[in-house]
């Protein structure tokens, strides 16, 4: 079994690496800006949590301390944390280096060097600090998440108007599926990579393209939803990536759950 630290463990990826990691029998430290009460959805009982923030890089070393492998579910969506977003993992790897961590696994965005949106610039900056570290390092770059499109969907639903985006699709995967490759990279092998790589890129999908029409009327479907789909052009840096097909992978898809069968899943909480 190995001893991991799972730095923003109680994130929406980060909370199914630790459950999943506890229930295989590791041993496992969470690293979280706040230490979610005993008790809470965020807290898994055989996990234990520390405080810290990789910005500052307070508590980052008792962390890591005695660790196997850092697995980095950290996220930095806007403002200060985006800006600092890349620099926080060059210290979450300088902190695990110190204290003798062989390898840390990092959460990324297929094909975020390809795009020059903001959010995606900051994904492919950390990958950068990963890819220099002197840890062997393992990047897993996910599809975006089925809840993302579903919460778009719900937004819309308020004004009675369900936008989709013309000439897009999506390739979406479950967070549980994306913790499950984040565990297998850290304590197993990278798949289909050789084991001597010191840094290595990983990419994850989920199991079907869909057109986002399609998701829309699945969507409607499943949860009931009310309102008009109507089809959008999406202009800027995402439009782009996303109409040139860039959020896809043409490798053999590595999630299980489809759109449908999560919406069934989490039909009481959208």
């Amino acid at each position: 079994m190995a001893t991991l630290c799972v730095a923003g463990g109680t994130g929406q990826v980060g909370r199914e690496v630790v459950r999943l990691a506890v229930s295989a029998g590791h041993q496992v430290s969470v690293l979280s800006r706040n230490v979610p009460p005993v008790g809470s959805a965020n807290h898994h009982d055989g996990a234990t949590y520390f405080a810290g923030d990789v910005t500052s890089g307070d508590g980052l070393a008792a962390a890591v301390a005695g660790s196997n492998v850092v697995i980095d579910c950290l996220e930095g969506q806007f403002g200060k944390a985006q800006k600092q977003f890349a620099d926080g993992g060059g210290r979450l790897l300088a902190a695990a280096h110190l204290a003798g961590v062989r390898k840390a696994v990092a959460l990324s965005i297929i094909n975020c060097d390809l795009s020059s949106f903001s959010y995606y610039a900051s994904k492919a900056a950390k990958e950068r600090k990963y890819a220099e570290s002197p840890l062997k390092t393992v990047v897993v770059r996910a599809t975006q998440f089925h809840g993302l499109v579903a919460k778009i969907f719900a937004a819309g639903a308020k004004v009675g108007l369900i936008p989709t985006f013309k000439a897009v699709r999506f390739q979406s995967i479950a967070p549980v599926d994306v913790a499950a490759a984040l565990l297998e990279a850290a304590v197993g092998e990278s798949r289909g990579k050789p084991h001597m790589e010191q840094h290595v890129v990983v990419t994850i999908a989920g199991p079907e393209t869909l057109t986002m029409r399609k998701m829309a009327e699945t969507w409607k479907s499943v949860l009931g939803g009310r309102g008009k789909i109507i089809e959008l052009p999406l202009p800027g840096p995402m439009g782009d990536f996303l109409r040139a097909g860039h959020n896809l992978t043409s490798d053999q898809p590595y999630g299980r759950e489809t759109f449908v069968s999560w919406l069934e899943k989490h039909r009481e909480s959208l």
